[in-house]
């Protein structure tokens, strides 16, 4: 049994609204102290159309019943609209819609779901999500949609060599990237007509030229016009998603020139890179005072397993589902790191080998998080890393018991130690 004493300040919000929104509509509840009965509350409802004149009366509404918290759920992207309008002159939440299910057997029309919101926040039963400032919330924009782009070329990339498959030109496996300049010159020729597979490998560049007579073989196929007209029109789309990409590197760029050297910073984690250090900016900020620790960062972003208890056992867990955003460029950057030599890619390798190699992708965006995190508190800090023996070199012991066993397991024999002379 455990008997504990706590003391928790019961917080009443003494001017609060709520928002219930949808598309064209939202329906506001304010709940304020009342005007001649006191101790007592006043409620009122009001519905206002999502257009920017009548968001301007909501506010004007707002303002004259001296709201001072106004609280919405995350309905799409709807809520976006009245936040932007009202957080300059009210402080506003945005909670989890997960949080503030209402009661099962009650009636369900957006006003009583703006009152029972209105409730719960009255009563300070609701948490805030994380709602990036201007600045982070224009630099998210810029870097999600230039990870949209990459990814909308390389599925053209991808329609491309399809295409050659069905021509029987097999360029992408002899060549590692099909759209580097040898790869890019046979494609051009191609469509210029060129159907010879001597000419066509006769354009190899540098250390390619020594696959010459591979190339002969892959480039022999029935490439026809029809192929030509589809392969140029990909081509173009790719040189134009390129382009588009460059001109979005190039806006980033200068809109993080302020914050240069937290990119700097970032940058010298194993697998992060400039571009990675970019998008984890644009995902979490520069304001780690947000997060009291490392661990919290780590769980808002989902890189932590949710604690899982019944009857006394602890059960394993899913991290559960999180930003995408910042789950994608943590994967990108883990993979990386695994292949190094470095005590992140010595960590990925430990926990492959226990958990397989999903599980160790995640160990390390977590580790390669809460890296961040300390360089970020820190203007100062810079990454030292550890090496890839620093367990080896912190717990001898334990290395020495792993390799008996590994000796025992390979030649099924009992091993010991004798004390050499």
């Amino acid at each position: 049994m455990v008997n504990e004493s706590i003391e928790e300040a019961a917080e009443l919000v003494q001017r609060v609204a709520a928002l219930d929104i949808g598309k064209a509509s939202l329906v506001a509840c304010v709940r304020v102290p009342h005007d001649t009965n006191p101790g007592k509350r006043r409620q009122e409802t009001r519905t206002f159309a999502t257009t920017t004149s009548s968001l301007l009366g909501l506010r004007d509404w707002l303002v004259c019943q001296g709201v001072t918290r106004c609280v919405m759920e995350a309905t799409s992207t709807y809520w976006k609209p009245p936040f932007y309008l009202l957080e300059d002159d009210i402080e506003c939440w945005v909670v989890n819609a997960r949080d503030v299910k209402n009661v099962p057997g009650r009636p369900k029309t957006d006003r009583l779901d703006a009152v029972w919101l209105c409730k719960l926040a009255e009563r300070g039963m609701l948490r805030p999500s994380f709602v990036p400032p201007p600045w982070q919330r224009e630099l998210r924009d810029l870097c999600r949609y230039r990870r949209t782009l990459i990814r909308e070329r390389t599925r053209e990339k991808q329609r491309a060599e399809k295409l050659m498959e069905d021509t029987q030109i097999k360029l992408s496996s002899v060549i590692s990237d099909m759209f580097g300049v040898s790869g890019r010159q046979m494609l051009e020729a191609l469509i210029a007509g060129q159907r010879d597979p001597k000419v066509l490998a006769d354009m190899a560049r540098g250390s390619m030229r020594a696959k010459i007579s591979v190339l002969r073989e892959a480039l022999t196929g029935h490439f026809r016009d029809h192929h030509g007209y589809l392969l140029r029109m990909m081509l173009e789309r790719i040189d134009a998603l390129s382009a588009q990409i460059h001109q979005l590197d190039a806006r980033i760029d200068q809109a993080l020139l302020p914050f240069a050297h937290q990119v700097a910073q970032l940058d010298e984690i194993p697998g992060v890179g400039r571009t990675g250090a970019q998008e984890i900016i644009a995902e979490i900020g520069l304001d780690m005072e947000r997060f009291p620790t490392a661990g919290h960062l780590v769980s808002w972003a989902k890189f932590a397993p949710k604690a899982k208890q019944s009857a006394g056992r602890n059960k394993s867990s899913s991290t559960g589902k999180g930003n995408p955003w910042i789950g994608g460029t943590l994967g990108e950057a883990a993979m990386a790191a695994s292949r190094t030599k470095t005590f992140l890619g010595s960590r990925y390798r430990r926990v492959a080998k226990r958990r397989g190699k999903k599980r160790a992708l995640v160990a390390l965006g977590n580790s390669i998080l809460t890296i961040t995190y300390h360089l970020l508190s820190d203007p100062h800090a810079h990454f030292a890393d550890l090496g890839a023996d620093y367990h080896d070199r912190l717990t001898p012991e334990r290395r020495k018991r792993q390799l008996i066993r590994e000796l025992e397991r390979l030649s099924g024999r009992k091993v010991t130690l004798q004390q050499a002379a």
